[in-house]
């Protein structure tokens, strides 16, 4: 069977160069023969080292993908209720009257303003 070559992304290749220039810095072994004409040319520069090493894929360095772990129960269908618009309105009238009540027994609200609380809130309705 024919190898594929390995392709990296581009995040990828910087961080294995940035690696190996490290270790090149902190006197590991180049793992390329290399003259000193050579060396010489690149200035001893880490970097070039490194992208040379990596350009004819002599570094022992592999790069772990793992996959995210997907559930039967993430990839299920998601299941929408239909609610019609007479259904709706008569949810947002509960939703309402809970909250002037919560609002009455904490007394934000007054008797008073009890009464101007649901008119507004069965103007907006008929909007």
């Amino acid at each position: 069977m024919a190898e594929q070559k390995e392709s990296f992304t581009k995040y990828e290749i910087a961080r294995i160069i940035g690696a190996r220039a490290l270790q090149i810095a902190m006197d590991a072994p180049v793992l390329l023969k290399m003259s000193q004409d050579e060396l010489k040319a690149i200035n001893y520069d880490a970097i070039k080292i490194a992208e040379k090493e990596f350009s004819e894929e002599v570094l022992p360095i592999s790069i772990s993908r793992p996959n995210p772990r997907r559930g039967k129960d993430k990839i299920g269908a998601i299941k929408e209720e239909k609610i019609s618009d007479e259904e709706l309105a008569e949810k947002e009238q509960e939703v309402e009257k809970e909250i002037v009540e919560e609002a009455k027994e904490l007394g934000f609200v007054a008797p008073d303003e009890e009464e101007a609380a649901s008119e507004a809130a069965s103007e907006t309705e008929e909007q």
